[in-house]
């Protein structure tokens, strides 16, 4: 084809031989490559025809050239421009130099499901022929900080019948050292029945005194309410929900108490001690739990007296739940709904062994999130009939729009 025309019969000819031959689709030689070329020039000409119009007095300034990456190959195009230099194309943009790859997107994507930057890099390269360096795309993925900061500070609602609150650990590099960290989350149930990630901090180690600065932190951002909230033992926890969140229960998750007394127990005694702690946690009433408790210890008090003296202990914080329906029951018995998320965290963190920084961890952990909780889109089952008992036990600590 003669230089500056394009003639589509003589192309069509020419490409179905090359096709024919086995030629490439596109990049450089490609057999598309000067349909791809004639097209983006037509549609750049058109844009500057209609920013022209729009602008006077303004005219044509000769042409520029770059080359566009594709996810086919490099397609090199001649770029019109304008005598006042305000002719920004939508088509292919002034600074854009690759075509149908929107490369943030791809890159937080990518990062979202645990890949390594050097991951990153060699897909981008092996999908689309980009190199694309480690810090650009470290650049990229510190765009998501500001969101993280908004996400963190954002107004939660006043009330929330339910939250679970735990932490899972990592480990950080910090000058030069690999540091254990803790990420503190909670996870609420809100008054339409909808699970909530109402945050996650990062500390140095858990312990009751940053709870109580998580705490006060969902206070501030608009939590006035919460009936009952559902932890592990860990010391000091629940007086600090309590310090500040007076009016909620605080249940101990059994399966947390179940696993800590299997640790104290032989293997040949840990059946059978399971099978007489069963009753005692799946009593129908906290009445007939103790007297299934008093049983226990009468059959394995001698044997195992710390274990005994655990559950006496916790017991009042351990029988919350006995006082409420199998419907709420079967909601705060447990830290399994968090401990189910966390799950799904690690999926997507498992391959790391330590992170960079704290903030490379908060980044992977947001978007990881935002994966997750965009499929909390129904109600958790029966909320009706929960609902419905949480109106008659709290009565006015509920504000429902009716």
């Amino acid at each position: 084809m003669e230089k500056g025309k394009f003639d589509y019969e003589t192309f069509k000819k020419s490409a179905t031989q090359r096709l024919k031959q086995g030629d490439s689709l596109l990049g450089k030689e490609g057999v598309f490559t000067p349909l791809l070329k004639e097209f983006l020039e037509e549609a750049l000409s058109g844009e500057l025809d209609a920013h022209l119009d729009e602008e006077v007095p303004n005219r044509k300034n000769g042409k520029g050239s770059k080359v566009l990456k594709t996810s086919l190959g490099n397609v090199e195009i001649d770029t019109p421009r304008d005598r006042n230099g305000t002719f920004d194309p939508e088509m292919v943009p002034k600074r854009q130099r690759t075509l149908g790859v929107d490369l943030d997107r791809q890159i937080l994507a990518l990062y979202a499901r645990g890949a390594s930057y050097g991951d990153i890099s060699d897909h981008l390269q092996e999908m689309y022929g980009l190199d694309v360096s480690t810090a650009t795309i470290s650049r990229v993925t510190d765009k998501i900080l500001p969101l993280v900061q908004e996400w963190r500070s954002r107004p939660l609602e006043s009330v929330y019948p339910f939250v679970w609150l735990d932490a899972i650990h990592y480990k950080v590099r910090h000058e030069g050292r690999v540091l254990n960290r803790a990420v503190y989350c909670m996870i609420g149930l809100n008054q339409e029945g909808y699970k909530e990630l109402l945050g996650m901090y990062i500390n140095e180690n858990e312990g009751s005194k940053f709870w109580l600065q998580v705490l006060t932190d969902l206070q501030n951002r608009g939590v006035e309410d919460i009936f009952i909230a559902s932890i592990d033992n860990l010391t000091g926890f629940a007086d600090a929900i309590e310090s500040i969140f007076p009016n909620t229960e605080v249940q101990l998750c059994v399966v947390h108490q179940i696993r800590n007394s299997q640790k104290y127990l032989s293997y040949k005694d840990l059946k059978a001690f399971m099978k007489d702690l069963k009753p005692v946690y799946q009593a129908s009433t906290k009445e007939l739990a103790e007297r299934q408790l008093d049983q226990l210890a009468a059959v394995w008090g001698s044997k195992y007296p710390k274990v005994i003296d655990s559950w006496r202990k916790n017991w009042a914080r351990l029988s919350c739940y006995f006082q409420y329906s199998k419907e709420i029951r079967r909601i705060i018995y447990t830290t399994n709904i968090i401990e189910g998320f966390y799950r799904q965290i690690r999926n997507v963190t498992k391959s790391k062994g330590a992170f960079t920084s704290e903030d490379a961890l908060m980044k992977l952990l947001f978007l990881a999130q935002e994966n997750i909780c965009s499929k909390w889109n129904r109600p958790v089952h029966n909320w009706n009939q929960t609902l419905a008992q949480l109106s008659i036990i709290f009565g006015d600590r509920l504000k429902l729009n009716i």
